[in-house]
């Protein structure tokens, strides 16, 4: 007989090792008057390029080394809406050659457990040849402070 696996549990602020706000959109919400499930991977998307680019290790437009998603998942807990301000909580989950799983959680403004929780796995390649390429120094070196 097989085992149901525990249910996921909203986790504490004090798990994530960095925070960035994200100002929420009327056009967020959908017909059912809380954030659509998609847009929380947009949210997700967003708190991990603003670090990278705000770490400096992140040209979107130049960088000869890019994160492409091989893989996301999310957990939904309580639901945001606008005109909620939503706190992206970060951290780095794992840290290898070439990949790297972010791990973000969503909390409304001032909560203690988040509202989603979830990852992007990303698999750092060449930009021009698409295949996987060990992580620059100072990127490596950034995102081993968000372990």
């Amino acid at each position: 007989m097989t085992q149901t696996p525990p249910r996921p549990q909203p986790e504490p602020r004090s798990t994530y090792r960095h925070f960035s706000s994200i100002t929420s959109r009327w056009s967020d919400n959908d017909a059912y008057g809380h954030i659509n499930n998609v847009v929380y991977y947009s949210y997700f998307d967003s708190v991990v390029n603003r670090y990278l680019i705000e770490a400096d290790v992140l040209d979107v437009a130049l960088s000869p080394v890019i994160g492409l998603v091989v893989e996301t998942h999310c957990n939904y807990f309580s639901p945001l809406s606008f005109p909620q301000t939503v706190e992206a909580g970060l951290r780095v989950a794992h840290l290898g050659t070439s990949s790297v799983r972010y791990e973000i959680g969503l909390f409304a403004a001032g909560q203690p457990l988040a509202a989603a929780c979830g990852h992007f796995f990303h698999v750092y390649v060449d930009r021009g040849t698409r295949r996987p390429t060990a992580l620059p120094a100072r990127l490596h070196q950034t995102l081993q402070g968000l372990l």
